[in-house]
């Protein structure tokens, strides 16, 4: 799934590992969603659009996931 969390990470100057301990991540975690390795659960989505701030249509391409499912 596409995402925006190293732009949203740029803008706040973190790193992988500083978003990972924010939403009780490993940095590998984020490492592999930030890449589009990998989707996140709802909850760690959640987690993550809050720090930031934002929806998590905001932060992760629904629609791009959805085409990928049909």
């Amino acid at each position: 799934m596409e995402n925006t969390i190293r732009v949203e990470r740029a803008k706040k100057r973190i790193s992988q590992e500083t978003l990972a301990n924010a939403v009780n991540a490993t940095r590998q975690s984020i490492h592999l969603i930030e890449n589009g390795k990998t989707d996140p659960k709802l909850s760690l989505a959640a987690k993550i659009s809050n720090f930031f701030g934002l929806k998590i249509e905001d932060i992760f391409d629904v629609k791009s996931a959805n085409k990928l499912k049909n």
